[in-house]
Order: structure tokens, then sequence, then C-alpha cells
């Protein structure tokens, strides 16, 4: 496990992001190899999109784009074992999700729930915005539902997820998945992760 007070690295992703699946479902142990903490920071992808001119997902905006990005992630999550479907429609309404992965988070189960969503999402292809699915998932893990969309849906936790996104506009994230060290350096998605985490840990590229 990462020593107490050792590197850390923020983990930016977003539940409508099939990129960010990739990453949330590796790493955890590619972080704990590398002698790093995370702290998963979800957000919402509407405002930062909204702030560079678009009111879409860029693989709808571009179709070609949207294509190559399907068979790019088949190879991907195939060439780790995983599996991977298209949910209908994309992207995904990711807002309660995201305002219960903080309640998760703080309550210690953050990274479980955050990859039962993208296994539910991605994997079967099943509509996170649908609150059941949401309760399905939170039940699974030995939660109670009431009481944690009760918490979801207050006020202050509202907030802070509207306050978290602005964060990520403040720090110049453009999309997800983003990872930012303790000295500001930002790498974008899913490829550059183990990038990230050797800055994290090293604070320099030198020596890849």
């Amino acid at each position: 496990m990462p020593a107490e007070n050792g590197p850390t690295l923020d983990f930016w992703y977003e539940f409508a992001s099939n990129y960010s699946y990739l990453s949330a479902m590796r790493i955890g142990d590619l972080a704990e190899k590398a002698g790093v903490s995370v702290r998963w920071r979800p957000f919402l992808l509407g405002p930062v999109f909204a702030a560079q001119g678009m009111n879409d997902s860029p693989f709808n905006i571009y179709p070609i784009k949207g294509r190559h990005m399907i068979r790019d992630m088949e190879r991907q999550s195939a060439a780790v074992g995983r599996s991977f479907k298209l949910p209908d429609p994309f992207p995904q309404h990711s807002l309660m999700a995201a305002r219960v992965a903080l309640v998760a988070i703080d309550q210690g189960w953050g990274p479980d729930y955050t990859r039962a969503v993208y296994t539910t999402e991605f994997v079967d292809g099943r509509a996170i915005s649908d609150k059941a699915v949401l309760a399905e998932i939170v039940t699974d893990l030995g939660h109670d539902p009431e009481t944690v969309f009760a918490a979801a849906e207050g006020p202050g936790n509202k907030a802070r997820l509207k306050a978290q996104t602005g964060e990520a506009l403040e720090i110049g994230l453009f999309g997800a998945p983003s990872f930012v060290t303790q000295d500001g350096e930002l790498f974008w998605g899913d490829d550059r992760l183990e990038q990230a985490l050797h800055w994290a840990r090293r604070g320099t590229l030198s020596g890849l």
C-alpha cells in the first residue's frame, strides 16, 4: 500500500466516458504497485464540453470518430480480457451516478461503486440514468439505497459536485479520463495512466 503522506494522483472521471471505464478498472492495481494513492474525482463533462462550444460528445458530433471509438474500445477491452457494449443512448446521463459517487467516496466504497457503475453501463449496456439500476448497484454493495440517495440529493452534495466540476474547468481539464499529479501535471486519456503514475511517484519522466 502507498505510504502515508506519499505521492498521490487525482483521477478525474465521468461516468458517461467510455475511456474512463478502462482506467477505472485498472488504476487501483497499477497505483498500488507504483506506491501512489489515488483520489477518485468524479465530475461532469457537460459543462466542460459547453465551455469548448460543444453540446454533445465529440464521438456523436463526428460520426467517423465515433465509429472508430467503438472498434477501438472493443480492441482495448479484449486486450485486457474485458467486454465492451456501447449503451443506448450514448452518452448516458450521469448526474445521479456522480452524486452517489461522492457519497460512496466519503464512506469508503467509492472505487467499488465506480467500477460497478462502469460494468453495468459498458459491459451490460444498461442505463445508469435509471435510479432503479443505481439502487441495484448500491444494494449489491451492501448499502441502503434510500439512505444513500437522500445523502446524494442533499443540497450540500449537489453543490459539491458542481464545485468539483468547476474545479475541473479551472485546472484546464477538457476530457476524461484525466490524471493530475501533486505538482499540477495533467495527463489525458487512458493510455497516459502509466505515465501519470510514474510522474506522480518520481516527479519526472526521465528513465521511461
